[in-house]
């Protein structure tokens, strides 16, 4: 091999020093991950190339044979990882071996939890998988060639694991690339072909491109053996290559026939996770148009679950042919958490993300993939609902984006959901809309529910004092996503979905006829007090009259029917956007000691000051701020001083 000019030596970022340095020093608990990271990545070198090549069949290069080799030498103390896939080109080199990928590094290191076991799990998930090398070797190089490109322009990459790495122009007559391990004194293991054999079986079987190492076989004698005599002599053996892999499209085998072990192993190798997944759908579909699809809901939340742009979750191949990566038409944006493989034997083979967009056959598939998800969300709720209780802990925020994405399917997301309520001080959001229904007091005739930015706020608004009297279940929604929701959910089962802090309350049959009589009178009974506290208020407020929401509380703010609410509000503001000041209603309880003492105030800077304080409290109440906070606890103070 000839080392050409421009060799470089450079240094790792500071994320990946800091990788390395626990990659070596930390992560020992299952050192074998190694070679699965490795295979994994060999693998998609080869789909990769594939995928190219339909397009520039020249890539190939006459070598149309796609493997991987697997070599190990005691003498030089190496294990050799080698593909003949796409391979990498100078540039590519120093981009995806130098650094890690922006996104995922802050991440990473944010997860670590200083348990090796648990640390070890994270090194696929945030693709550091190369990294895992240096966790049996102390020197780690790579000789890398990308298709199309000249022998002479092939690559060395070298490092010891510390803060540099070198690399060299160098020539390579084939494309592809290979890894070679120069091994710790200490890990002898893996200079043993029944181990590596072993490793890639537990891990790799489901490789769908040939896995190959060399045979071992015990020295064969030239001559029949005959009883008593000695062979004539020994025959040199000349080393031969034999595949341990099935090299069986895993997704293409009846489920009969895969164990859980498996399915789990592939799931890791499209998900780069290093647990199990939650729970899998495998299933093959005939009629119009004919297509199987491998799915997986991972166990956990993967790092980026919130970036809508950063989709890697759905691997299309058409007839066994891998077509892309990240086929986002298949799957919607609701439900990118979704991990594994559709393989469709309609569409044709150069099939591009444009004609993905517009193709019919792509839309069914589409289709059905969903529903097919869904079905089996449904079912873990149904059967296990300890599982769903795990998944909606992790994704649930993430599926109530399809209330709003996804209109065909919006009633069976809206089983989906799970909620904090008032019926039960839990942890957990289990509470559904069937679960509220089936709980509704007699002439009850809306599902009620209050919005708010923390838990907390929601248990203590006000706004709940009535439904508390009259034991009457209210939803606590505190997802950002949650104003959005409701906005285009409306109503479930036939039952409106109504805001305790909305409009004027009108709780039906729930409320007595004297209840009713009571609250139509408070108005006029107490009508100078509103007209002083709206007045003192001003353009703060659009109106001010008595509530029939509150028992405990002596005021509390109200949006129209239809407006924006606080949350939301608050929510856009945050964002950036300017919002249009939406004045509320105050709602005062004439009954509460502080407005029956105002009622008595004559002094009326002292009742604008208290009608001032009142106005805050409620805006504090539900989680806003005064618009003058020094003002506010002024107007506190000098009450305190006076009473």
């Amino acid at each position: 091999m000839t080392v050409h000019a421009q060799k470089e030596t450079l240094g790792f970022e500071a994320e990946v020093r800091q990788l390395l340095d626990l990659m070596i020093h930390s992560l020992y608990s299952n050192k074998e991950i190694f070679l699965r990271e490795l295979v994994s990545n060999a693998s998609d070198a080869m789909d990769k190339l594939r995928f190219e090549a339909l397009s520039n069949e020249e890539l190939y290069d006459k070598d149309t044979e796609l493997g991987i080799k697997i070599r190990f030498d005691k003498t030089a103390r190496t294990v050799t990882v080698s593909d003949n896939g796409i391979g990498m080109s100078r540039s590519e080199v120093i981009d995806q071996l130098g650094t890690i990928a922006k996104s995922g590094t802050r991440q990473f290191f944010d997860s670590l939890t200083g348990d090796q076991a648990k640390d070890s799990k994270l090194i696929g998930q945030f693709g550091v998988g190369f990294y895992s090398s240096f966790i049996v070797a102390d020197r780690v190089t790579v000789i890398t060639r990308r298709a199309g490109l000249k022998p002479e322009e092939a690559v060395r990459w070298d490092s010891v694991g510390e803060g540099e790495y070198n690399v060299a122009n160098v020539e390579k007559f084939s494309r592809g690339t290979d890894v070679v391990l120069h091994l710790r004194s200490d890990e002898d293991e893996f200079l043993e072909g029944s181990r590596l054999r072993g490793i890639l079986s537990k891990y790799s079987d489901h490789i769908s491109f040939p896995i190959s190492m060399q045979k071992e076989a015990a020295p064969k004698m030239i001559g029949a053996e005959e009883e008593g005599e000695e062979p004539e002599q020994e025959q040199e053996i000349v080393p031969e290559d034999e595949v341990i892999n099935s090299t069986t499209a895993l997704w293409m085998r009846s489920r009969g026939e895969l164990t859980d072990e498996e399915y789990n192993e592939f799931y890791k190798h499209v998900a780069h996770d290093f647990e199990p997944p939650l729970a899998r759908l495998h299933s093959h579909v005939e009629g119009t148009f004919e297509y199987t699809v491998l799915l997986f809901v991972p166990s956990r939340a993967p790092f980026d679950l919130w970036d809508r742009q950063n989709r890697h979750g759905i691997k299309l191949y058409v007839r066994r042919v891998f077509i892309m990566d990240d086929a986002q038409d298949l799957m919607p944006t609701y439900l990118r958490f979704v991990r594994g493989v559709i393989d469709s034997s309609d569409l044709p083979l150069n099939i591009s993300r444009e004609i993905l967009q517009q193709n019919k056959q792509v839309e069914s598939i589409r289709n059905g993939a969903v529903k097919k998800v869904l079905g089996l969300l449904e079912d873990m709720a149904k059967n296990e609902p300890e599982n769903y209780a795990k998944f909606w802990k992790e994704f649930g925020g993430t599926l109530k984006e399809g209330i709003i994405e996804d209109h065909k399917n919006r009633e069976t997301i809206a089983k989906l959901l799970r909620f904090w309520s008032t019926h039960a001080d839990s942890g957990e959001k289990t509470v559904s809309f069937d679960d509220y229904i089936s709980r509704m007091k007699e002439g009850q005739e809306a599902i009620y529910y209050v919005t708010a930015n923390k838990l907390a706020l929601a248990k203590s608004s006000p706004h709940l004092e009535i439904f508390r009297k009259k034991e009457v279940e209210v939803l606590l929604l505190t997802d950002e996503i949650d104003d959005w929701v409701i906005t285009h959910l409306m109503d479930y089962d036939k039952k409106p979905l109504r805001s305790v802090a909305k409009g004027a309350l009108d709780l039906g049959k729930l409320e007595g006829e004297e209840e009713k009589e009571d609250a139509k009178k408070a108005d006029d009974e107490h009508k100078d007090l509103l007209t002083r506290i709206k007045d003192a208020l001003g353009e703060k407020v659009k109106e001010v009259r008595t509530t029939n929401r509150l028992t405990t509380s002596p005021a509390c703010l109200v949006a129209d029917e239809h407006s924006m609410g606080r949350h939301m509000e608050q929510l856009l503001k945050s964002t950036g956007q300017v919002v249009p000041t939406m004045r509320p209603t105050m709602e005062v309880n004439p009954e509460h000691p502080i407005l029956q003492k105002m009622g008595q105030e004559t002094v009326e800077s002292r009742f604008s000051d208290w009608s001032r304080i009142l106005f805050d409290e409620a805006m504090l109440a539900e989680g806003g701020q005064p618009e003058d906070p020094a003002a506010f606890v002024r107007r506190i103070n000098e009450m305190l001083v006076a009473s």
